[in-house]
């Protein structure tokens, strides 16, 4: 690694131990900042951070959609579907496409994530969204604060296994949770069995979706 390198990297591994101090000022936030650092997967090759530029404004439209909310008549994948209608009728009028949850899922619409690295296959493929990616500005949801109870994460959880271990909120029903407010019907504690016996997980919108614990920074 060259000199600049080095200095760009080191002003890196800076700022991001002042931001972990911030979050997690008890944490091991030596070893977590490494793992960040890791987790960039940096070549060698580093380049100092462009000027922060607003990505859009207010001459930007933005079209917001399910991955499957224009089907074809043919058995043609409905984000292919999307991609086609969007180049055919939109080009001229939208500047951006919204795409709610297109990951795997088992409930909510999309909402409930099974696994963040691949596309329902049922609605289509990477190359499907990259497609719309080539041509428009592309936004997704990531749904970072909950997903799926039969997510690899959740089964984890439940064995004790990483990771998932401690991936989870999990409360007691002995706590006074008398100023949660959730227009839901369904308790917002949810008892699971665990290999250390039962624990009670944080279920803000259903008990499919478990919501994660960020006071963890392995999430």
């Amino acid at each position: 690694m060259t000199e600049a390198n080095q200095s760009t990297l080191d002003n890196l591994r800076s700022r991001i131990a002042d931001h972990l101090a911030v979050i997690y000022p008890q944490g091991d936030n030596v070893a977590t900042g490494a793992a960040i650092i890791d987790l960039m997967g940096f070549d060698g090759a580093i380049s100092e951070p462009q000027q922060h530029a607003n990505h859009w404004d207010e001459s930007d439209v933005v079209v917001i959609t399910y991955g499957d909310s224009i089907l074809s008549d043919s058995d043609e994948k409905p984000l292919k579907t999307l991609s086609r209608f969007l180049h055919a009728r939109l080009s001229q009028v939208v500047s951006g496409v919204h795409i709610l949850p297109f990951y795997p899922y088992t409930s909510d619409d999309g909402f409930s994530v099974i696994d963040y690295c691949e596309v329902n296959e049922s609605l289509g493929s990477w190359d499907d969204v990259r497609a719309i990616a080539a041509d428009f500005k592309l936004m997704a949801d990531l749904v970072i604060n909950h997903c799926s109870a039969r997510s690899g994460w959740f089964e984890n959880f439940k064995r004790g296994e990483s990771p998932g271990a401690g991936y989870f909120f999990e409360a007691s029903p002995e706590d006074d949770l008398s100023d949660v407010t959730r227009p839901r019907a369904s308790a917002l504690l949810y008892p699971v069995q665990t290999a250390d016996g039962e624990k009670h997980v944080w279920c803000t919108f259903s008990h499919d979706q478990v919501d994660l614990n960020f006071a963890n920074p392995q999430v």
